[in-house]
C-alpha cells in the first residue's frame, strides 16, 4: 500500500468513526474528519459528554459496519440539495457556504446508509479492510475551524495502517514513549519541576537537572572555544527601541512578553540574543581581517507562548539557548556555514543520534512586507546560498515554503530519539536584514564600509528542549559523563557507615558525583531505588567488601557484577567522562 492509498484508507475510517458515533448518538452534530499521520479524527458536537470509557463501544460499532461497506458513491449536488440534507447541522452548513463562494462543486459520497459531505478520496474495496489494523484511540478537545471564539467540540482520534503487525509495532512503541516522557522522567528523576506560583511554563532546575544542564553548557563551551568563539553576556531586558530597529516588534510581538516601564521607557524581556549581539558588534569598528567574528552565549531568553502550547520542557517560557552571530565577509559565509553543520554533527554523533533530516525553510513571497522583510533580491541570494552549503555538504534535505525567519531563510534539522520520535531542535539562519538595520559594517580591502553577512546557529537548541530530548532518547539512563549521580554506594549496615561515607569522600575528591545510601532499610531496597534513579555504577560494602581488594560493581542494566580496584575504577571513571563515552565498564 502506497502512500496515497493509506491515506485514502485513513480518510475512509473517518467516514467510518463518524457513521458508527450517529449511530450510538444520533443527535450527535459532526463536523470535518481528515487523515493525518498515523490515523484520522472526527470532530463532534455532542449533547452529553462522551469519554474514553465509550471508545471500544464506538470502534465495535465501526467494526460491524464496515463488511456493509462496499464503495464510496459519489453524489453531486448543488448547493440548494447539500443544505437541505445538512439543515440541522451548523457546522455543515458553514462548509457549504465556504466552498460554494469558492466555485467548488459540492459532493456528497455515499457508503452503506451513510452520507457526508466529502471532497473524495477514499479505499477501494473497503469492506476487505483487516479491522485488527485500526484503533480507536483517544479524546481530545478542539475548537471549531481552531479558533478559540468557536464551539469546543469533541475530537475522537484513531490510528490505522496498512497491516495490523504495523499497528502492533506502532503501539509497542507509543508504549514505550509512554516511558519515556521526558515530564514524568523528570520527575522521577528529580532534574526539573514547574511551580503555580513561579508560573506556567518557567521550568526549574533541580540539583541533578543543573547537573546536565552544567555539563551540556561545559561541552559546548570546549567545542566552542575550539572553533574560535568569543564568550559574551547581555542583559534579560532592553528598551523596546532596540526591538523595533531589531524588527522584532512588530514582526514577532505576539510571542513576547508585554513590556513594563521604566522611568518613562517601555522594557521587555529579551525573546532571544540577536539584537544583543549586533550592539557588541557595533560598539567597535572591525576590518575584514578580523573576520569571521563570532559571539557565543548561552543566554537566558523569554517568550510567550499560549497556556494550552506549553509542553513539559518542550515548549516553554524561560529557555537557555545555545546561541552564538558569526559575522562574515561573502568569501566565507559558506566554509563558516559548512562549519556550524560540521559542528551539528559532532554534538548529534556524540548523543547517538543516528537519524537526522534537514529542512530549507522558505520565505513566502507573497508574504513581503507583512510576515517577513520586503527584501526580495536578498531573500533569493540567501536562500540560494543555504542551498548550494547542503547540496556541496551531500546532504539529503528538502524545502519548506513560509518557514523562514522573518529576518531571512534558515536551515532547521529535525532529530530522532532511540525510538523514533522527531524533534526541531538545532537551526542555522543567514540573515540579511538585522545587519542592514543595525548599520553593522567592516572596512574592506578597498578601504570601503561594507556590511557583513549573519549567521545565527543554535545547534544544542535551549537547554530546556535538548535535555527534553535526551531524557527520552536516554530513557533517563545518561551516559556516565552526563549522569547527575555517577556512583551510588550502599551500605549493608550501620557497622559500614563510616568506610561508605570515606569511599564517598575518596570519589568526590576525583571530582565523581557520589551519592551514600546510609539509610535503615533492607539492601535490596537500596539497591532497587538506585535502579530506579538510573545510577550507572552501584557498590553494595559489607564486611565482605571491606575486606576484599577489589570493589563488586553493579552495572546499570546488567546482572553480572565487575570486580576492580579501587585506583583501576577510577582511572576508567575519569576517561569515560573525558571522552565523553557512551558505554560503561
Amino acid at each position: 500500500m502506497n502512500q496515497e492509498q493509506l491515506e485514502h484508507l485513513r480518510h475512509s475510517l473517518a467516514h467510518l468513526l463518524a457513521a458508527a458515533v450517529l449511530k450510538l448518538w444520533p443527535s450527535a452534530k459532526r463536523t470535518i474528519g481528515p487523515a493525518i499521520d498515523n490515523g484520522f479524527y472526527y470532530d463532534f458536537e455532542f449533547v452529553k459528554p462522551v469519554t474514553e470509557a465509550d471508545l471500544p463501544k464506538i470502534e465495535k460499532q465501526m467494526k460491524k459496519l464496515l463488511p456493509t461497506w462496499k464503495t464510496f458513491d459519489r453524489h453531486d449536488v448543488s448547493v440548494s440539495e447539500a443544505k437541505k440534507e445538512f439543515a440541522g447541522n451548523p457546522y455543515k452548513l458553514e462548509l457549504i457556504e465556504e466552498f460554494s463562494s469558492q466555485d467548488q462543486n459540492l459532493t456528497i459520497y455515499q457508503s452503506g446508509e451513510f452520507r457526508d459531505l466529502c471532497r473524495g478520496g477514499h479505499a477501494e474495496n473497503f469492506n476487505k479492510v483487516d479491522p485488527d489494523s485500526f484503533k480507536l484511540d483517544k479524546i481530545a478537545g478542539a475548537y471549531w475551524r481552531g479558533s478559540e471564539k468557536n464551539t469546543m467540540l469533541t475530537r475522537i482520534y484513531g490510528l490505522a495502517f496498512a497491516t495490523k503487525e504495523e499497528l502492533a509495532n506502532y503501539l509497542a512503541m507509543m508504549e514505550e514513549a509512554k516511558k519515556r516522557d521526558h515530564r514524568k522522567l523528570g520527575k522521577d528523576l528529580e532534574i526539573f519541576t514547574f511551580s503555580d506560583e513561579i508560573g506556567p511554563g518557567l521550568p526549574i532546575w533541580l540539583p541533578k537537572g543543573t547537573v546536565i544542564k552544567e555539563e551540556l553548557e561545559k561541552l559546548a563551551k570546549a567545542k566552542e572555544f575550539e572553533y574560535g568563539y568569543e564568550r559574551v553576556a547581555t542583559p534579560i531586558i532592553a528598551k523596546e527601541d532596540l526591538f523595533y530597529t531589531s524588527g522584532h516588534l512588530p514582526h514577532f510581538r505576539e510571542s513576547m512578553y508585554a513590556p513594563m516601564e521604566i522611568d518613562g521607557k517601555n522594557y521587555y524581556l529579551k525573546p532571544m540574543n540577536c539584537p544583543f549581539h549586533h550592539t557588541i558588534y557595533q560598539a567597535k569598528a572591525h576590518s575584514y581581517r578580523e573576520l569571521p567574528i563570532r559571539y557565543a552565549e548561552y543566554g537566558l531568553c523569554h517568550r510567550y507562548e499560549k497556556s494550552g502550547e506549553l509542553q513539559g520542557l518542550l515548549r516553554v517560557r524561560s529557555l537557555d539557548m545555545n546561541d552564538a552571530h558569526i559575522y562574515v565577509r561573502p568569501d566565507q559565509v559558506k566554509e563558516e556555514l559548512k562549519k556550524v553543520l560540521e559542528l551539528h554533527k559532532y554534538y548529534y554523533d556524540l548523543f547517538g543520534i543516528n537519524k537526522v533530516s534537514y529542512r530549507l525553510s522558505l520565505h513566502d513571497p507573497k508574504d513581503l512586507g507583512g510576515k517577513y522583510v520586503d527584501m526580495p533580491k536578498e531573500w533569493q541570494k540567501n536562500e540560494q546560498i543555504l542551498r548550494e552549503v547542503l547540496q556541496e555538504m551531500k546532504l539529503d534535505f528538502f524545502e519548506a515554503q513560509d518557514e523562514a525567519s522573518f529576518y531571512g531563510p534558515k536551515i532547521d534539522i529535525n532529530i530522532y530519539s532511540a525510538i523514533g520520535k522527531e524533534y526541531t531542535v538545532g537551526t542555522t539562519q543567514l540573515d540579511f536584514a538585522q545587519p542592514q538595520r543595525f548599520n553593522l559594517t567592516y572596512i574592506d580591502q578597498q578601504g570601503k564600509e561594507v556590511m557583513p553577512f549573519c549567521i545565527h546557529r543554535a545547534p544544542l537548541s535551549t537547554h530546556e528542549r535538548f535535555i527534553g530530548f535526551l531524557l527520552e532518547h536516554y530513557a533517563g539512563e545518561f551516559p556516565l559523563w552526563l549522569s547527575p549521580v555517577q556512583i551510588k554506594i550502599i551500605s549493608v549496615g550501620s557497622a559500614h557507615e563510616e568506610f561508605c561515607r570515606n569511599l564517598a569522600n575518596k570519589f568526590k575528591q576525583e571530582n565523581i558525583r557520589v551519592e551514600a545510601d546510609l539509610a535503615n532499610e533492607t539492601v535490596g531496597n537500596k539497591i532497587r531505588k538506585s535502579s530506579r534513579e538510573k545510577i550507572p555504577y552501584t557498590l553494595v560494602i559489607g564486611d565482605k567488601e571491606i575486606n576484599a581488594d577489589k570493589l563488586a560493581i553493579r552495572v546499570r542494566g546488567r546482572e553480572k557484577l565487575v570486580e576492580l580496584s579501587y585506583q583501576e575504577l577510577v582511572e576508567k571513571i575519569k576517561d569515560s567522562i573525558n571522552n565523553r563515552s557512551a558505554e560503561l565498564i
